[in-house]
C-alpha cells in the first residue's frame, strides 16, 4: 500500500509540474496542442484513388477512422494533383444524384466513417495529369479545428458498374 501512496504522490506532483511549466506564456498555445491531438487520432485506412486520365474527375475512397472521444469533422481535402471537393450521394426527385457534402464529414467519437463509390467520397475536379494504376497520390485532410491529416493512396482501376464521376452522368446501379 506503502508504494502506491508513494507512487500516486509522484504521479501527481509531476502532473503539477508539467501542467504549471506552460502558464507563464501569453500566446494561445492550448489550440495547437489539442489539434495536434485530433490530426494524431484521426486515420484513414485502406485509402485508394480511382486511375483516371488527365482532366477526368476522379475520387479517392477508405475508411475515416476517429479514436479520439470527440467527434471530429473532415471540412476540406487537397491535393497537389487537383483542385478537391468533399462529395455525397443523396436521392433527388427519385434519382441518386452526387453533390458537394455541406458541413463536412463528421467522423463520430471512437467511430468510422466509410468513403466509397456511390457514397461520400473526396472528389478529384480535374487532375492535371492522368492518374494510372499503381500512381501514389498524396492528400492532405483539413479538419475542423483547423489541423490537418496527410496520407496518401495508391490508384487502382475500378469499373464500379459503369460508374462514372461525370457531373452530368447518372450513377448506374453502383449508388445506395
Amino acid at each position: 500500500m506503502k508504494n502506491y501512496r508513494f507512487s500516486a504522490t509522484v504521479t501527481a506532483a509531476l502532473l503539477v509540474a508539467f501542467g504549471t511549466a506552460g502558464c507563464g506564456n501569453s500566446d494561445d498555445t492550448a489550440s495547437p496542442a489539442a489539434s495536434a491531438t485530433a490530426a494524431t487520432t484521426l486515420t484513414i485506412k485502406d485509402p485508394w484513388v480511382k486511375a483516371a486520365a488527365a482532366g477526368e474527375m476522379t475520387a479517392a475512397f477508405g475508411v475515416l477512422t476517429n479514436d479520439t472521444g470527440a467527434d471530429i469533422t473532415v471540412t476540406a481535402a487537397e491535393s497537389p494533383v487537383s483542385p478537391m471537393e468533399l462529395h455525397e450521394m443523396t436521392m433527388k426527385d427519385g434519382k441518386m444524384v452526387m453533390q458537394p457534402k455541406e458541413g463536412g464529414f463528421v467522423i463520430k467519437a471512437h467511430g468510422t466513417h466509410e468513403l466509397g463509390p456511390g457514397g461520400d467520397h473526396l472528389m478529384m475536379m480535374k487532375p492535371s495529369a492522368a492518374i494510372e494504376a499503381g500512381d501514389e497520390v498524396t492528400f492532405t485532410l483539413k479538419l475542423a479545428d483547423g489541423s490537418t491529416v496527410p496520407f496518401s493512396a495508391i490508384a487502382k482501376p475500378f469499373a464500379g458498374a459503369a460508374e462514372s464521376y461525370a457531373p452530368d452522368m447518372p450513377m448506374g446501379s453502383s449508388a445506395p
